[in-house]
């Protein structure tokens, strides 16, 4: 029993290993006293300090934060809209695969024809030609997961709610949109934290004078790795593990209104 145990644990664990040890050594590597990227001399935090005397850093993680905001916004309010109208009003199955298509679709495949789209219709590109990138896929996220907590919701209240004279629009925002509202905080949070590290879209479809942090990044890599950039990169997995986590905790929640 022992054995069998052993036969599963050891391969899991060192699949672990492959995966995390790696962005443990950068986590550390990131508090790194020394100029070189590979060698340990010391503690200390004045790489991050250099982070925020990086005008290049800086401008892209406005530009950053300003697309994630907006994807996230709009993601939630249309894609909360887009799964009402599927699971309420409509029982097409094609309606249904055109809504997820786009996030189920390779990145580049859908980067490169964002980015013929743009040129034919003479689009400009800048920051709103990336926000438009990133709803392609923000939208299904967040119908997904609205869907899998309206899957869960019981339709005698909203119908107990028409019943008693109440209209569409009141029944939505007093009965429906409140219970929905542990599934459409998870879902703006999944579509913030892929929108926050998106390089492939926001690579084919910025403005060289306006790149998101992602292709800041790609750009510093290009000339070597350097412990600024294992100092960012670590700042980004922390937001990323926060929203993961949020994102758990809100799907739990979820659950525990079934």
């Amino acid at each position: 029993m022992r054995r069998r145990n052993l036969g599963v644990y050891v391969p899991l664990w060192l699949t672990y290993v492959f995966f995390y040890a790696p962005i443990v050594v950068m986590v550390v590597m990131s508090f790194n006293s020394s100029d070189s990227p590979f060698g340990f001399d010391g503690f200390s935090l004045k790489w991050y300090g250099a982070l925020a005397e990086n005008d290049n850093v800086l401008r892209g993680l406005v530009n950053t934060l300003i697309v994630a905001v907006g994807t996230t916004v709009i993601a939630t309010v249309v894609g909360t809209m887009l799964a009402v109208g599927l699971a309420r009003y409509t029982r097409s199955r094609i309606l249904d695969a055109l809504a997820t298509l786009p996030a189920i679709l390779p990145e580049l495949m859908l980067a490169v024809g964002l980015l013929i789209f743009y040129s034919t219709v003479q689009f400009t590109l800048g920051l709103q030609s990336i926000l438009l990138a990133h709803l392609t896929f923000g939208i299904p996220l967040v119908a997904v997961v609205v869907r899998v907590r309206l899957a869960s919701m019981d339709m005698s209240l909203e119908e107990a709610s028409r019943d008693l004279g109440a209209g569409p629009i009141p029944t939505f925002l007093r009965i429906t949109l409140p219970g929905l509202m542990p599934g459409v905080a998870a879902g703006a949070l999944l579509a913030f934290t892929f929108s926050l590290d998106e390089f492939v879209l926001a690579f084919f479809t910025a403005e060289p004078t306006e790149p998101t942090l992602p292709i800041v990044i790609y750009s510093m890599i290009r000339f070597g790795v350097t412990p600024d950039i294992n100092a960012l990169a670590t700042i980004l997995l922390v937001v990323s593990f926060t929203a993961v986590i949020a994102v758990q905790r809100m799907t739990r929640l979820t659950e525990s209104f079934k």
